[in-house]
């Protein structure tokens, strides 16, 4: 008993506590093997026609470009025609087949004009997935509530119209809905409120959309997607009130990783899919010890989501405008994950979700030891730096730059670059 997974010794437990809801939980639990029943079967990605909104940026450009690799046709929608059709032709010259529709998912006639594009090119779709989004970086007192309001236009009501026009082509047909929501669903953001409260409430949405589908018996799969901090263009295209330019917090994963987990969802209904390890230790220890959590993220993310720029004046932003130029990466400085053991173990069947979180979660631990020693050493390599910089004569004195001035700069521009 002792060799069981923490999975089926939880359920073990949940059947102890003796009444009949409980009990019957652990019993449906045992009976799938620990996962519970989805009425949805569906097709190979190859096999499919695929919806995408915010195609032309980030996930949902690396989802698209991988989905047509792998066989899928595609239908696309974003703001930008240009984008579009530029991705619709680089497709269709590899071999690829793909339509676009250009839509603002905030307006919800655009959104049933997707589904309608779909219908007359493909005869219908099997998955739709719905990642556009829109970026704010700023103090919850110092970001306007339009600006607030505008977000959760495309965050939460985009999302909440493809949901439901998906839902309604689907429960006929059979398929998955995916919605990418974020790990700040389960751990805020500080400097990112309004996009942490809009992916709570597509968490909440999502849970409630997927409860009340598997109540009617409707063949369809509805999964939460979790990216922890991907290498999109995510900080340049985010409107930005800070006071230095924003930048992501590691540990970054590439575009890919995220696209590979959204089609492994397409193909195996799944409730909840976290991108990056990072990601799902840091929702573990946020249930686990939420106060430490808070504090942890007060102590490390103001610093973090920051770059030492000041902010680029009149930046194009995703709030405002479409911002063009399918673009998969962001220019983040640091290490960029292109692949995840955490999700290569969950998609490969080799680590239970329970064992993968915890995985994840010492991960994290791990990574953020590391990022607060280094950051310990830039903030003494900054205070060398400073120290040594009011030693070095003033050009013009008359005095030269000492050798040993030259050899303490050297050693903390060496720092600087760990």
């Amino acid at each position: 008993m002792d060799n069981d997974d923490p999975a089926t010794n939880f359920f073990r437990e949940l059947g102890r506590t003796a009444t009949p809801t409980t009990v019957g939980l652990a019993r449906l639990a045992r009976r799938n093997g620990g996962r519970f029943a989805v009425n949805a079967t569906l097709k190979p990605v190859a096999d499919q026609v695929i919806v995408i909104t915010g195609a032309t940026s980030g996930i949902g450009l690396a989802t698209a470009r991988m989905a047509a690799d792998r066989g899928a046709r595609v239908v696309l929608a974003a703001r930008s025609e240009d984008d579009l059709r530029e991705l619709t032709e680089e497709i269709r010259r590899k071999g690829g087949d793909a339509e676009y529709v250009v839509a603002d998912v905030r307006d919800r006639e655009d959104v049933r004009e997707i589904a309608a594009a779909a219908e007359d090119a493909y005869g219908g779709f099997d998955t739709w997935i719905n990642v556009a989004g829109a970026f704010i970086y700023g103090r919850l007192d110092e970001t306007p509530i339009e600006d607030m309001r505008d977000q959760f236009d495309t965050n939460v009501w985009g999302l909440l119209y493809g949901s439901l026009e998906a839902a309604d082509h689907l429960k006929e047909r059979g398929g998955a809905i995916i919605n990418i929501g974020s790990v700040v669903s389960d751990q805020v953001m500080p400097l990112q409120g309004s996009y942490s409260a809009s992916k709570h409430a597509v968490k909440g949405f999502t849970d409630a959309l997927r409860m009340e589908l598997d109540e009617e018996g409707a063949p369809v799969s509805v999964t939460l997607v979790k990216p922890a901090a991907i290498d999109t263009p995510y900080p340049e295209h985010a409107k930005n009130y800070m006071d230095r330019e924003a930048d992501l917090p590691p540990p970054l994963y590439a575009p890919e990783v995220a696209a590979r987990a959204i089609l492994d969802a397409a193909e195996n209904p799944q409730r909840d899919v976290f991108v990056g390890g990072g990601g799902a230790g840091m929702s573990a220890l946020g249930r686990a010890a939420s106060r430490l959590m808070d504090k942890v993220m007060e102590s490390t993310m103001f610093d973090q989501q920051k770059r030492d720029l000041p902010p680029r004046p009149n930046a194009e932003n995703v709030v405002d405008e479409p911002v063009g130029g399918l673009e998969e990466r962001g220019d983040q400085e640091g290490h960029v994950s292109e692949t995840s053991l955490y999700n290569q173990a969950v998609q490969r069947g080799l680590l239970n979700k329970v064992g993968a979180i915890a995985l994840g979660a010492v991960g994290l631990a791990l990574y953020s030891r590391y990022v607060s020693k280094r950051n310990e050493r830039r903030t003494e390599a900054r205070r060398e730096e400073s120290t040594s910089f009011r030693k070095i004569p003033i050009e013009g004195t008359g005095s030269k730059t000492s050798e040993g001035s030259k050899s303490s700069i050297n050693k903390i521009r060496r720092a600087l670059r760990r």
